[in-house]
């Protein structure tokens, strides 16, 4: 008997990051083997503590700009609609699945002018 498909888009589920990324997966093995911690510490000085808009963490712009070079995302646009939609990316990146990307321009410039 052929059974009308139902739409499962719109239900809740409890899941975690954790359980949907594959425990082989190359960004899995990147994080328990290189602690990328230290940036924040050399790149302090760069940033102004009590002014300003609020910054993205430095150690996401670095992993972001590695998750590019290792999968061969040569735009950053493309970059950002890879990690919108890979839940990999975010957990590597540390980002929940409601939590917005950032912009590609701010990759654009961060390489340009901090990471030249």
């Amino acid at each position: 008997m052929l059974k009308e498909p139902s739409a499962y888009q719109h239900e809740l589920e409890m899941v975690t990051l954790e359980s949907l990324v594959p425990a082989e997966h190359l960004v899995r093995k990147i994080d328990k083997a290189i602690d990328l911690s230290f940036i924040r510490e050399r790149v302090a000085h760069l940033y102004c503590a009590n002014n300003g808009r609020p910054a993205i963490d430095p150690v996401m712009l670095f992993k972001l700009l590695l998750l590019g070079y290792l999968f061969g995302i040569r735009s950053e646009r493309q970059l950002m609609r890879e990690v919108q939609v890979n839940v990999a990316y975010r957990w590597f990146l540390g980002l929940r699945l409601t939590d917005k990307v950032p912009d590609a321009s701010t990759i654009s410039q961060n390489r340009r002018r901090r990471f030249a």
